[in-house]
């Protein structure tokens, strides 16, 4: 026999601990984390996403003292959102979650079935996570490190978050979690970017279409596996309202726009080349989801399409800002 490894000993011994760590979802704090380096290589960009007059620092200058002080300001404060916001949706999910099959990528993080623990283990997290990041917020507002637009972004992110899980309203109980998710993850959170070291313009948030319409994918394919245990809850996602079909023709659409989005953007001058060829990297795992798409449970092309579209675009925005290309 095998020996067990050093997460079931951590399970067996720990388990509290364990599902705390679980429960805050590192591999989806880390790609929070990257999403939010996208903002900021935004705005290293320049003009037409900022502002010329309100930056905290220009391209060039973007190792400068100012400009990292802010952004891990930044980061630390949006760190604590985001797990505040985590320890919310498990414990709003804690019903579906006993009932549904997990794959890697949905049926949240397991962290109460594995371990037999009671959900009011993360109802008391999610207080304590979202007393830690008031003060959070309060702390980087108070410093000037980040400005009050982004200040008011983080704020937005907090309510929201809790709002998409938890009643009394429960967004994603009500047929319009995706909506939500998207905008938080793929619209206001590289804005949030931007706004920590500019100020962020109307063409930035337009600039962030292409990658929420990935994200909007990526949810209606995760969401899938979940649908017979989140209709038993009356959890009322879209892939519990639609057909088949209907959510087939949504990805489609969806996949669409991000492409021609993408086009429209380079064509209009917002995108150099090099981002928009790297919005467009994940094409083929777009088209590859929607194959698969409630024709077996596998989310893994669309998650995958979105967390290669966040590193390549995060990677073409920097290259961009920073003068390696043009």
């Amino acid at each position: 026999m095998s020996p067990p490894s050093v997460r079931s000993r951590v399970v067996d011994r720990l388990p509290r601990l364990w599902a705390l760590w679980a429960a805050s979802r590192p591999s989806q704090v880390a790609l929070v984390g990257l999403v939010y380096l996208l903002g900021v290589g935004m705005s290293t960009a320049g003009a037409p996403l900022v502002a010329r007059s309100a930056t905290v620092s220009t391209p060039a200058d973007a190792s400068g003292a100012a400009f990292t002080s802010s952004v891990l300001a930044g980061a630390l404060a949006l760190l604590a959102v985001t797990v505040a916001v985590h320890y919310a949706n498990e414990y709003g999910d804690a019903d579906t979650d006993a009932l549904t099959e997990r794959t890697p990528f949905s049926g949240g993080s397991g962290a109460l079935v594995r371990t037999g623990l009671a959900p009011l283990l993360l109802r008391r997290a999610t207080l304590g996570a979202c007393g830690v990041a008031g003060l959070a917020i309060v702390a980087v507002a108070a410093s000037g490190l980040v400005p009050p637009v982004a200040v008011g972004l983080l704020v937005a992110a907090l309510v929201a978050g809790l709002a998409y899980s938890l009643p009394p309203l429960g967004l994603v109980r009500r047929g319009v979690g995706e909506l939500v998710n998207a905008t938080l993850g793929g619209v206001l959170l590289p804005v949030y970017g931007v706004a920590v070291v500019a100020t962020p313009t109307a063409t930035a948030a337009l600039a962030t279409l292409p990658f929420a319409s990935v994200v909007g994918c990526n949810l209606l394919a995760t969401h899938w596996p979940d649908r017979r245990a989140d209709e038993a809850v009356g959890k009322r996602t879209l892939a519990v309202r639609w057909s088949p079909n209907r959510i087939r023709r949504a990805y489609a659409a969806l996949a669409v726009t991000a492409v021609a989005v993408t086009a429209a953007l380079w064509w209009r001058g917002v995108f150099p080349v090099p981002v928009a060829v790297a919005h467009l990297l994940a094409a083929p795992l777009l088209l590859r989801g929607w194959a698969v798409l409630t024709r077996r449970p596998d989310p893994l092309p669309s998650v995958l399409a979105m967390v290669v579209t966040a590193l390549a675009a995060t990677v073409g925005w920097w290259a961009v800002g920073r003068g390696v290309v043009s």
